[in-house]
């Protein structure tokens, strides 16, 4: 998809002149796209109305971010860490709990970024940040970091820092290939390290006083 918003006029026309029947993509309309870094919010929304579908892409200082595609494991933990915390959310914490594929806007100092992270919650007094197409933030959010190398620096060095300026008050990363889970606490405008959880430990929360999760269990749910 990158190549849509990068390719030249010349060869967006000469790869539309490839498109002979209606089952084919017509490449010249890259044209009508802004080109990386000047993508703006209401036409990163608008992206479904072009294909009809939710596609894997991020929004960050005004550049498309295209995600990978989640492996079997990395679905496997993320259904488990929602599964739990679902079930704890629905008995302590009133609130709504979602996965990968919800927007969270992040209002920074200076824009607006828009990501998906593999988890989110939201408490229930925050109902009226959730809207139909994102929610404004969230109360805490997880990622399941990929093998991915670029993956691997958004979930660990960028996005921490993109998610304090925004003023999240928690942020988990799973790693199963360190076999640590990070539990990040909001201190300020930064965050402070709460945790790094490994084997024979419980990861828990400091936003949610009683949620806590196996690791053992955690990343054995990626090889289930």
């Amino acid at each position: 998809m990158a190549h849509v918003y990068t390719s030249s006029k010349k060869a967006a026309a000469r790869r539309s002149r490839r498109a002979d029947n209606g089952n084919e993509l017509t490449w010249e309309i890259a044209r009508f796209f802004p080109a990386q870094g000047q993508w703006t919010e209401d036409e990163y929304l608008s992206l479904e109305d072009h294909y009809g579908a939710h596609i894997r892409v991020e929004l960050s200082e005004g550049r498309l971010e295209v995600l990978p595609m989640p492996t079997e494991p990395h679905q496997l933990i993320l259904a488990f860490l929602w599964k739990y915390l679902e079930r704890f959310v629905e008995l302590h914490a009133p609130g709504v709990v979602l996965f990968s594929g919800t927007r969270v806007r992040l209002r920074l100092r200076t824009e607006v970024k828009f990501r998906e992270p593999d988890v989110v919650y939201m408490s229930a007094k925050h109902a009226s940040r959730r809207h139909k197409e994102f929610w404004d933030g969230a109360d805490l959010v997880m990622e399941v970091v990929s093998g991915d190398a670029k993956d691997r620096i958004r979930d660990w060095k960028t996005k921490p820092v993109e998610y304090a300026a925004a003023g999240i008050p928690e942020y988990w990363i799973v790693d199963p290939e360190k076999k640590v889970i990070r539990v990040l606490t909001l201190k300020g405008r930064s965050y402070r390290r709460h945790g790094d959880f490994k084997p024979g430990s419980r990861a828990t929360s400091v936003l949610l006083p009683g949620f806590a999760v196996a690791v053992d269990e955690v990343l054995a749910a990626g090889s289930a």
